[in-house]
């Protein structure tokens, strides 16, 4: 999966590579172009593809996550390289600003790896679980494979330079209410079925750079954006559930790089 998102990537980079050296360089003695979307109009559409890097960011708990030396991190997470699509609404505040709503779908699959053998040392019962018996986990015990789609909505406000030739600079910052389809959240089982459970309902901040290119009929526009989760997405295990698996973690958080590629 991972290969062939990179393949699609290069291929798309030397597509927009190619655009934009026509642009830019055969182009530079004519006449500004408009571009698909005339920037002059109050309302605008499009659309746009990404190409994402999701990963958690997590706090670990102290007792349950940190091991017993309290040096060693019990959970890991691997990121990967997954896809996305959306749509473009623009408002036009004024020459320099402007307003977008960009939602999208992206798919997402993340790996998390428990490492927590040694909790078996709190099977007596502490305040924070109760006892429970021991048992060794197996491979499959230890591994989660986290499947997210999330329907992403970020409210945006996007500052852009003056044009140059046919191409400007931009800036964009706003917030994201993502719904996550896959979160399981209302699920009665939990990890000792299988199942990781995280928050259907979130909230994440973003932040994005690029530059739009303008041609004879649309208006491409690479750039790269980060998308932070603001709220735990991690729900707790079943109080009955021994500590393996929720109870190393204090809190996890979804963060995203993205290459976006729109089209206006």
């Amino acid at each position: 999966m991972a290969k062939t998102i990179l393949k699609i990537n290069l291929i798309t980079a030397i597509f927009v590579a190619s655009l934009l050296n026509a642009q830019l360089f055969r182009t530079k003695d004519r006449m500004d172009l408009e571009g698909g979307g005339n920037d002059e109009q109050k309302f605008n559409y499009g659309f746009y593809l990404a190409a994402n890097n999701f990963d958690y960011k997590m706090v670990l708990d102290p007792k349950f996550g940190m091991g017993i030396d309290k040096q060693k991190s019990l959970v890991q997470t691997k990121s990967t390289y997954s896809f996305g699509a959306g749509l473009i609404g623009k408002l036009k505040l004024n020459d320099n600003f402007d307003l977008r709503i960009e939602p999208a779908l992206q798919f997402v699959e993340r790996e998390i790896y428990f490492d927590t053998q040694s909790n078996n040392r709190f099977s007596a019962g502490t305040p924070a679980n109760q006892p429970f018996t021991p048992s060794v986990l197996t491979d499959a015990d230890k591994l989660r494979m986290v499947k997210s789609t999330y329907v992403d909505i970020p409210v945006l406000i996007e500052v852009h330079g003056d044009r140059w030739y046919n191409s400007r600079p931009y800036v964009a910052t706003g917030v994201n209410w993502m719904m996550n389809l896959q979160s399981n959240s209302k699920a009665e089982d939990d990890n000792q079925q299988g199942i990781f459970r995280t928050t259907a309902s979130n909230f994440a901040w973003s932040a994005e750079i690029g530059m739009q290119f303008y041609f004879s009929i649309f208006k491409l526009t690479p750039g790269f954006r980060g998308t932070f989760m603001i709220n735990n997405e991690s729900v707790a295990d079943n109080a009955e559930t021994p500590p393996y698996w929720s109870s190393a973690i204090s809190s996890a958080k979804s963060r995203a790089f993205m290459f976006v590629l729109k089209f206006e």
